[in-house]
C-alpha cells in the first residue's frame, strides 16, 4: 500500500502524488479503501481503488534509477517499431507506452527523435502518428525524470544533455 505523501506513476496520467487514502461506501459493494491522486503536470484529482488489478499503479523510480537510464542514452540504437503508419503503428507505440517502463519509453523515444532528425536531413516532417507518440512519451519520462530528479519537466533536457556532457568528459 502506497503513503500519503508519496508520489507514484500512475497509467497515462504520469506522476502523481498521494494526496489521501480514504473509504468510500458504495450500496452493493459495500466499503472500499482508495487513493486520492494529483497528478504533478494535469490539473484533475483521481480516485483509484486501492484493491485493483485494473488499475497501473508503481511507485517512481529513484534518482540513481533515472540517471543510470539517462547514462544509457547514447549506447542505445533502437529503430522505431516497424509497422505500417496509421492503425498498426499506433497500437504498437501504444503498447510501448503502456509497459508502463521508464526504459521503453526513453528507447521510443530515442527511437523517433533519430527518425525526426533522419526526415528533417531529407526535408520531411515525422509522420502525425510518430509525433504524437514521441509527445506522449517524453511526456510520461521526462515527468518520471523530472520527480526523481527533483526538477522540472522543463529543466529535463538539460539536464540529460548536462549528465552526458560529464560522463563523456570522465
Amino acid at each position: 500500500m502506497y503513503e500519503v505523501g508519496q508520489l507514484v506513476q500512475y497509467g497515462g496520467a504520469g506522476v502523481c502524488e498521494v494526496q489521501e487514502i480514504k473509504p468510500q461506501v458504495f450500496p452493493d459493494k459495500g466499503e472500499r479503501l482508495y487513493y486520492v491522486l494529483r497528478p504533478l503536470y494535469k490539473a484533475c484529482v483521481i480516485s483509484v481503488p486501492v484493491e485493483s488489478d485494473k488499475v497501473f499503479l508503481r511507485p517512481i523510480i529513484t534518482r540513481e534509477e533515472a540517471e543510470h537510464l539517462i547514462g544509457l542514452i547514447p549506447t542505445l540504437d533502437c529503430p522505431p517499431p516497424a509497422g505500417r503508419p496509421g492503425r498498426e503503428l499506433a497500437e504498437r507505440y501504444g503498447a510501448i507506452l503502456k509497459s508502463h517502463d521508464c526504459r521503453d519509453w526513453m528507447e521510443l523515444a530515442v527511437a523517433l527523435r533519430a527518425k525526426k532528425k533522419r526526415q528533417q536531413q531529407l526535408k520531411r516532417k515525422l509522420g502525425s502518428v510518430d509525433e504524437r507518440y514521441l509527445k506522449q512519451a517524453e511526456e510520461l519520462l521526462f515527468g518520471e525524470f523530472a520527480a526523481a530528479l527533483e526538477i522540472t519537466r522543463e529543466e529535463v533536457p538539460g539536464a540529460i544533455a548536462a549528465l552526458l556532457e560529464t560522463r563523456a568528459s570522465a
